[in-house]
């Protein structure tokens, strides 16, 4: 099974979703590198609702060994992270949960796997996690998740929830 690496946004989300628990039961333990735990503590300290997620049993905190970053410039510091300790596995060995476009974009171009939230959303319905994707898209679209329309479409058709 490939080692699971996120980045902030998903575990954001997922945890405001209510949905942390499912995450766990979709992929598994999951990796988390020091720049995603540092801005989920940075996000906590100004009131955010985010998780704690060193308190986890199920995640591993790790930092990438190499801090070849310079390729990565315009991302930020949780994305970076991310890249890195894939860049770190063997080809394959990982899939990465990644929201920002950039980072995907980065991710496909150096060939690593990806989902996201929408991706594991999608996940949840078909293992019965979830009876629904809409109303987690509605809760998405009132916490500031950026969704396209196009995109918000083509999810309810893959999770057979007609627009």
């Amino acid at each position: 099974m490939p080692e699971i690496i996120s980045n902030t946004s998903p575990l954001q989300y997922l945890h405001q979703l209510g949905l942390l628990d499912t995450l766990l039961r979709l992929v598994g333990p999951i990796t988390v590198p020091q720049a995603v735990v540092d801005e989920l503590e940075a996000g906590r300290a100004l009131g955010l609702d985010l998780p704690n997620v060193s308190s986890f049993g199920w995640v591993t905190i790790r930092s990438p060994k190499s801090g070849h970053a310079s390729s990565f410039t315009d991302l930020g510091p949780g994305e970076t992270e991310v890249l890195l300790l894939a860049l770190e596995e063997p080809v394959g060995a990982s899939v990465l949960l990644l929201d920002d476009k950039l980072a995907r974009e980065t991710a496909a171009e150096q060939g690593l796997k990806f989902t996201g939230t929408l991706g594991l959303l999608l996940d949840a319905k078909r293992a019965g996690f979830v009876s629904a994707v809409r109303p987690y898209l509605d809760r998405l679209d009132s916490l500031g998740f950026h969704l396209a329309r196009h995109t918000r479409e083509a999810v309810l058709r893959l999770a057979d929830e007609h627009p």
